[in-house]
């Protein structure tokens, strides 16, 4: 890897060299010369402006003599260095100003017209074959009384922007050559802060890949190197963790699959060699049942989860009224709630409300908080469900005033197969996977769900689905 990266980059260096030499060359002139041709002819513009506005209508008026106009031109001409023409609407020359290095001025310009300019408001050339060099040319009217009397012309060499174009051009080369002898620092730090990282983290995946997850890489920097090292080494961590999670996994499976199997098995056994007499059957045929729905759960919770760890889980989303499917899972608990003798409130944002979503996965999220919220509610207490519009958003809040959740226990509760201590001796039948279940749905519709909850006040549940 090495040789093969320096020989690159080598190779790269010196086509940069030539490149950046080739570039100045034949790019430098043509970009600056424009841009200059611009500025300059914008510069002679204003000042051939500033004249014929406020000074040369004087000459047509009488007010000024045509001495006067010749001293004015001679100064701007001093000051532009080039050369000035004042001719009337006709291009019969009035007067002129300019040095011994331009051609005497036409005391006639054929075939003149003030218009030629068009929208640049420049011309460059020899301007009709009156200069033997190319100029710079801008043609600004004398107006009086709304009409053009006449037309100042001033003609600037171009021979000044070709030398600042040469300057530029040797400050290009000057520091084309600096900049290219600095470069070379990037092989210095190519092979500090690229090289010698990615060789370790190609050691490290060489590591990983023969199975030695214990292997680490020495983080020295917080650039995007060290970023990618503390990456690896936390995969690393976490596969060396996953042998762990799944002994624990197959665990709590185990147990809770132990449990009701053991009870089922004792109490047929007790059953079906006299110890249970018949008349008592009937009663542990009911906790043989009760076991039975626990395990029907526990396998249905965990084919659910499966079919969200599937990475190529498909969504089959449609649009519903989600009102309508709250109040068919708030009915299906009707008999529950008139033994704990909790009524549900439903506070809905509108009559009718539709949302896209899985509607199967959508209506397990709201069974599963809801069936929490009747399981940890007091007797005699309300448990609100309410939705409202937030934009694009539906947020759907489903409220118990129970006796809530433990702090310590917020961030655990998605976890699955976890039980708070309050759980547990509520309700034995629960498997620990609801609340997984739930983020697991929102989640993989790309939204989000919170918890809110106090200790002896309640708990509350907020989703949000994607409103139509």
């Amino acid at each position: 890897m090495k040789s093969t990266l320096y020989i690159k980059f080598i190779i790269i260096y010196i086509i940069f060299g030539f490149l950046s030499v080739f570039s100045v060359a034949t790019l430098t002139s043509g970009l600056a010369l424009g841009p200059l041709e611009k500025e300059m002819s914008a510069r002679l513009y204003r000042e051939a402006t500033l004249m014929t506005t406020d000074y040369l209508p004087g000459y047509f008026s009488e007010q000024l003599s045509l001495n006067d106009v010749r001293t004015q031109l001679t100064g701007m001409e001093l000051h532009l260095d080039a050369a000035i023409w004042f001719v009337d609407r006709d291009g019969e020359l009035i007067t002129f100003a300019q040095s011994d290095e331009f051609p005497p001025a036409p005391y006639t310009i054929e075939e003149f017209n003030p218009a030629e300019t068009g929208s640049t408001k420049y011309l460059t050339g020899d301007y009709h074959g009156h200069f033997d060099e190319d100029v710079i040319t801008v043609i600004s009217p004398v107006v009086q009384d709304y009409l053009p009397r006449g037309y100042l012309l001033v003609h600037k060499s171009m021979n000044d922007l070709d030398e600042t174009v040469h300057i530029l051009l040797k400050a290009s080369y000057a520091t084309l050559t600096v900049i290219y002898g600095l470069s070379f620092v990037i092989l210095l730090a190519f092979h500090f802060f690229v090289y010698k990282p990615l060789s370790r983290i190609t050691e490290a995946a060489k590591q990983y890949a023969s199975g030695n997850l214990d292997y680490e890489i020495p983080v020295t920097t917080e650039d995007e190197m060290g970023y990618l090292s503390a990456s690896l080494n936390y995969m690393s961590s976490q596969l060396r963790d996953m042998e762990d999670y799944e002994k624990k996994f197959v665990a709590n499976v185990s147990h809770d699959f132990r449990s009701p199997l053991t009870s089922i098995k004792g109490y047929v056994e007790a059953m079906a060699d006299g110890t249970i007499p018949l008349k008592l059957q009937e009663k542990y045929l009911k906790i043989i049942l009760f076991e039975t729905e626990r395990l029907t759960d526990l396998t249905e919770d965990l084919l659910t989860l499966n079919e969200f760890d599937t990475q190529n889980l498909l969504l089959n989303k449609e649009t519903f009224d989600i009102h309508e499917m709250i109040k068919n899972v708030a009915e299906s608990f009707e008999g529950r709630c008139k033994q704990k003798k909790i009524f549900i409130e439903l506070i809905f944002a509108t009559k009718y409300m539709k949302v896209t979503a899985d509607q199967r996965k959508i209506q397990q999220v709201l069974y599963n908080l809801i069936d929490n919220a009747i399981k940890f509610s007091d007797a005699d207490s309300p448990i609100t469900i309410e939705t409202t519009e937030r934009g694009d958003k539906l947020y759907i809040s489903i409220k118990d005033y129970g006796i809530g959740i433990p702090r310590h226990a917020l961030n655990k509760i998605w976890e699955r197969f976890y039980k708070t201590d309050i759980s547990r001796g509520k309700d034995k039948k629960g498997t620990g996977l609801g609340l997984a279940i739930v983020k697991e749905a929102i989640q993989a519709h790309g939204e989000n769900i919170n918890v809110v909850s106090t200790e002896g006040v309640g708990t509350e549940f907020i989703f949000t689905l994607p409103r139509v």
